[in-house]
């Protein structure tokens, strides 16, 4: 459905109104309109074709759509990486032609080139543009809404390491955790991963585990993971219930004990056989 209005910082559905010498012109519901550059123009679009983009703002501050996506978009945090100085504040990559600014006092510590830094994407009400702000404790809410159950579904992003494990961010609203002992892959700051809620503390904090909590939510994720491995491999792996519990860890990203089982589960149900030599899909 097209868009009320054109929003900043966000996806917006907008229906193409005119084709000129520099691009094509997008229109909203309310008749406001915004172009679309040329780079951006396909032979397949076509007037009064809805079409899906991002808005942001242009050098000149003007309204401007693109079919790619920022890393992160408004009210959203994401992983940036420094790309230029300044007295008066920084710029990151974001995936755009336009760099994001990042005010110096939106800043904890000041940037350098190569940084890679943890932001909030915000639109300033004063300048009304996106700025990127680094500051993001006050972001993030500690009273947590109702459907925040055991097991649910949630977007993680890596921030920082800690002493018990890695602190993250659940739906780009809540702090989380995700303690050392049940993490059974590669992870890092700035990585964005699928996690499930384990518990909401009192002071709505988050425990976030990366598999669903339970031995029947395990075993299926874990058995997923194994036939996935066996069609990416024409169908044997050179693993058993032998195989060392780190290189299992490392292959997988199961513990040994939920690999045992998933194995079981699927000789179980025929889809697999296991000898001295390794996995065999039937």
């Amino acid at each position: 459905m097209i868009n009320e209005k054109i929003e900043l910082g966000k996806l917006n559905t907008l229906r193409i109104d005119r084709f000129t010498e520099p691009g094509a012109y997008l229109m909203a519901q309310n008749e406001e309109d915004l172009l679309l550059p040329g780079q951006y123009v396909t032979e397949s679009m076509a007037v009064d074709q809805e079409i899906q983009v991002f808005v942001y703002t242009d050098s000149e501050d003007r309204l401007v759509a693109t079919t790619d996506a920022p890393k992160a978009m408004v009210d959203e945090f994401g992983f940036f990486e420094v790309v230029d100085v300044a007295d008066f504040g920084a710029f990151v990559d974001w995936g755009l032609p336009k760099d994001l600014f990042v005010p110096r006092n939106r800043q904890k510590t000041p940037f350098r080139v190569g940084d890679k830094r943890i932001l909030r994407v915000v639109r300033d009400e004063q300048s009304d543009r996106l700025l990127g702000v680094e500051k993001i404790k006050q972001f993030l809410s500690h009273e947590v809404e109702d459907g925040y159950y055991k097991n649910r579904p949630v977007k993680l992003l890596v921030i920082a390491k800690t002493p018990l494990g890695f602190k993250v961010i659940v739906d780009d609203k809540y702090s989380g955790m995700l303690f050392t002992n049940e993490i059974f892959e590669d992870i890092a700051v700035g990585d964005t991963k699928k996690g499930f809620v384990k518990l909401v503390r009192k002071d709505g904090n988050m425990d976030i585990s990366l598999q669903p909590i339970g031995t029947a939510a395990k075993t299926d994720i874990a058995t997923e993971k194994i036939m996935q491995l066996l069609e990416e491999n024409n169908g044997s792996l050179p693993y058993n219930y032998k195989s060392d519990a780190d290189l299992i860890t490392e292959v997988f990203g199961l513990s040994k004990k939920n690999y045992k089982r998933a194995l079981t589960t699927l000789i179980d149900a025929g889809k697999i056989e296991v000898n001295e030599t390794g996995i065999y899909r039937k």
